[in-house]
């Protein structure tokens, strides 16, 4: 039973597990279906073990985590996911990633796609029409993207953890838009650019849809200043019921527009996300544990290892405001 897991540092660094992977498997939630506690993970039983309240009205203070060494144990996760949680809510990369792959290494070899012929047809004793599919000559590296936070104990000690927990978002939220950018920069790199004049019309709009050819633009990744325009076009207003029921703003024909601070004025990106992009992440978020349990969080510092790369050839148009 939950109750009786022996809560310790080591539960952290058990290879190829995460802190909630590790007490799963010493507690698994399968055991309690049926019970009053199904639907709740093996890390959240420990929360309501120690009596842990992190939100709603009788959420309790940060200094709560530390009144024995076991109940301390719990605050790296803590952290870890509000990080993760703020780091997901301004990522854009579950909307344009085709894939994600997951490395121990510290660099990859991206591939790419590329078609050599047109058709997929061939004429009796001639060569059928090829795809060629490439890996890099050399190895990218993986870049650390993170953030540290210096606090002492004394400062948020008596803090409601719920509010704390805001904190902890934000600098996810700062970490996910250092991985936003650098993915657009990425996606955006050595492309021509389809050109518009003055402000966007919704026929330079449409035009760049149809840029995509043999692909299906399903995502365009906007800067603010763009989206505001796209947004006033007449055409757009039709879309407003969208907007009101799944929060998405969708084209009339039918692409997903996004919001993207990261691109410099006027531009945009369009991709088929079902083959445009690769995603590779060296790490989950990573969190210190040892200074969080022993020394009650005098800093916190937080990072993750990704890259990007180009998946097909085509897959991805950048659009832009003629000079």
């Amino acid at each position: 039973m939950y109750n009786d897991i022996k809560l310790e540092k080591g539960l952290y660094s058990i290879t190829g597990k995460s802190f909630t992977e590790a007490l799963e498997q010493l507690d698994p939630s399968k055991e309690y279906r049926g019970t009053e506690l199904e639907g709740l993970d093996a890390y959240e039983r420990q929360l309501k073990r120690f009596d842990i309240k992190v939100s709603g009205a009788g959420c309790d203070r940060v200094e709560k985590f530390f009144l024995s060494t076991e109940s301390a144990v719990l605050f790296p996760e803590y952290v870890r996911r509000q990080v993760k949680a703020g780091m997901d809510e301004v990522s854009i990369l579950p909307d344009i990633a085709a894939a994600q792959t997951h490395t121990d290494s510290l660099d990859y070899r991206a591939f790419s796609v590329t078609k050599v012929d047109s058709g997929s047809t061939a004429a009796q004793l001639t060569d059928l029409p090829q795809t060629t599919v490439k890996l890099a000559a050399a190895a990218s590296a993986l870049t650390k993207y993170g953030r540290r936070f210096s606090c002492s104990y004394e400062a948020i000690r008596k803090q409601r953890i719920e509010a704390f927990g805001v904190i902890l978002r934000s600098l996810g939220a700062q970490i996910s838009r250092a991985i936003n950018s650098a993915c657009v920069s990425a996606l955006g790199t050595g492309l021509t650019p389809v050109t518009y004049s003055g402000s966007i019309s919704y026929g330079a709009l449409a035009a760049f849809w149809a840029a995509m050819g043999d692909y299906d633009m399903d995502i365009m990744l906007c800067s603010p200043e763009l989206m505001a325009q796209i947004l006033a076009l007449t055409e757009m207003k039709y879309c407003v019921t969208d907007f009101m029921s799944s929060g998405k703003v969708v084209t009339p024909y039918g692409v997903t527009l996004i919001k993207c601070p990261a691109l410099s004025e006027g531009t945009a990106l369009g991709l088929d996300s079902k083959c445009a992009a690769e995603v590779v992440f060296g790490s989950d978020v990573i969190v210190d544990i040892d200074k969080l349990i022993s020394n009650q969080c005098n800093e916190i510092a937080a990072s993750v290892l990704c890259g990007f790369s180009v998946l097909t050839d085509g897959a991805v148009k950048k659009l832009t405001k003629a000079s």
